[in-house]
């Protein structure tokens, strides 16, 4: 496998990528979808956006709402969601191929952009900790409290109006004038 890759980065000019095994024709951003009308402005991109297009207009579509042929229909939604799909896989290739020749090219700039991905996951995890500690905080102080009001029973005074007259005391003065 280094054989293919070193002859076929190493000593090249940049330049459109080889095709990958089982997609002929397909070579860069630039040229369209084999079987398709290649013209200067058709990209990989645009045929991509134009299948995803298709099969929400197959879905929408009159033609389909009012046919009777639940065969006919699945077929042609089929071969829409198919089209997209294989298109999506030539430009995912595409991409693939083009970090590829990055990485052989500019092994470095590989690794800054990882070291920049960690940095990226650490803050989030950061502040993910930051977020359960202050929740921690919160009911720590919660049980705190409580604690605390359990320890007052000892101090409360025997009969039951005076239970009620300890208990009126503790309440906040913008309660009791509601």
């Amino acid at each position: 496998m280094a054989a293919p890759l070193g002859g076929m980065f190493l000593g090249q000019l940049p330049g459109p990528p080889q095709p990958p095994p089982g997609l002929p024709g397909q070579a860069s951003l630039l040229h369209a979808t084999p079987g398709a009308p290649r013209t200067s402005n058709n990209t990989l991109v645009d045929e991509l956006e134009s299948s995803f297009e298709a099969c929400f207009a197959s879905l929408v579509s009159q033609d389909y709402v009012n046919g009777t042929d639940q065969e006919e229909i699945r077929t042609g939604v089929d071969q829409c969601t198919q089209k997209f799909l294989d298109i999506a896989q030539q430009t995912e290739c595409f991409f693939l191929q083009k970090r590829l020749q990055l990485s052989v090219q500019k092994p470095e700039q590989v690794i800054k952009e990882d070291v920049s991905e960690l940095r990226n996951e650490l803050q989030r995890k950061d502040a993910l900790v930051q977020k359960h500690l202050t929740k921690l905080r919160h009911w720590q102080q919660v049980l705190e409290d409580l604690s605390m009001q359990h320890k007052k029973p000892a101090e409360i005074p025997q009969g039951s109006l005076a239970y009620l007259e300890q208990v009126s005391a503790n309440i906040p003065a913008a309660m009791k004038q509601t």
